[in-house]
């Protein structure tokens, strides 16, 4: 009997339907993450019981309102039509399942299709292209966890960042050259934010990362977890793949969260700001692979009102990859890369 290999692609998750209470459930699932809100977990069950949930629900299923689809959740359809074109280039010899970190489809249900169809090698794709411990880490931790749960658990490996992979910045390159002709005056590559507190944890020396201004001038062995070195890694190679000046370029963090300090800049504030300076046309590069929440409601909306409230005039959003063509090969190969077993597999399917 042939041994079954198989590909388990990971998002990050969605609610199930725009409404308070399913936005309160999804919440309430992703905040309780240790990894997410990394406090004391006491102090995590009061932020969240006592000032989150009872505030936020209401608000994000607002937000989530305006970018439901009739099919659904817009990161939940382009993630399923993303894993649909990689099942048809790996062809039958890979099976390709899809799951959500946080609501559905979930982990464990797709380890479940795996085992009914006798797969017993698997490789993880964590849709995130930087490492960052609260996404990636989270991930890795929630498969291995329900993988080893169960009698006869899969070999795994598990697919490193690719926020570098050529495969990967083409495919990016290819959705946003439309939008740079001609050149914007200004280009701002947003990537999501996280507590500095996080990225100081990725630190092992515990005296590199945010100890100086250039501590992400090049990855080495200290820096080489660290997100914020990693998202301004890859906005330098996408931009000189699109050959963007190096004057029109902003690297910023959105979607900030909380009191504590956060990476900065914020895309909020460097929006408004670059409008009060006088610039007029902008394009705005999100890091997200899938569009979401946060590149459709956040910067498409929320974004270009506080743009064209500061005295600017255009301001585009580049859609993500989603499940383009390019990037579906691009999955492609990057998983085959990332594994020991899939190679060989993926190139006599895919010729």
């Amino acid at each position: 009997m042939k041994e079954r290999v198989g590909l388990l692609l990971v998002n990050l998750g969605t609610p199930d339907a725009p409404r308070p209470p399913e936005v309160r459930r999804y919440l309430r699932e992703f905040l309780s993450d240790p990894r997410v809100l990394d406090m004391p977990a006491f102090l995590r069950f009061l932020l969240l019981e006592l000032v989150i949930l009872p505030r936020r629900p209401r608000a994000s299923a607002a937000a989530y309102q305006k970018i439901w689809t009739p099919e659904g959740s817009p990161l939940l359809v382009h993630s399923r039509a993303l894993a649909a074109k990689v099942q048809a280039l790996l062809g039958d010899a890979v099976q390709v399942e899809l799951a959500m970190r946080y609501g559905q489809p979930a982990i464990a249900k797709a380890l479940d299709r795996f085992a009914a169809a006798g797969v017993s090698r698997l490789t993880v794709l964590p849709l995130y292209p930087q490492y960052s411990s609260a996404a990636t880490g989270s991930v890795i931790e929630e498969v291995e966890r329900r993988a080893a749960g169960r009698w006869s658990d899969p070999d795994l490996r598990i697919v490193p960042p690719f926020y570098d992979h050529p495969a990967y910045v083409e495919a990016r390159a290819e959705v946003a050259r439309p939008f740079l002709t001609p050149m914007p005056e200004r280009v701002f590559f947003s990537f999501h934010g996280l507590p500095e507190r996080q990225i100081r944890k990725s630190d092992p020396s515990g005296s590199h990362c945010l100890a100086r201004p250039d501590c992400c001038a090049a990855i080495g062995p200290v820096n080489h977890s660290c997100y914020r070195a990693q998202c301004l890694a890859a906005a330098r190679r996408l931009a000189e793949r699109l050959g963007v000046p190096e004057e029109r370029r902003i690297v910023c963090f959105q979607s900030r969260l909380g009191r504590s300090p956060w990476l900065s800049p914020n895309t909020e504030e460097v929006l408004a700001a670059e409008a009060q300076r006088g610039v007029r046309r902008a394009v705005i590069i999100p890091s997200f692979v899938t569009d979401c929440l946060e590149t459709l409601e956040e910067l498409a909306i929320r974004g270009a009102e506080i743009w064209r409230r500061n005295g600017g005039e255009t301001l585009q959003v580049v859609p993500a990859p989603n499940a383009c063509d390019r990037f579906a090969e691009a999955v492609v190969e990057i998983a085959t890369q990332g594994s020991a077993w899939l190679p060989a597999l993926s190139r006599e399917a895919v010729s």
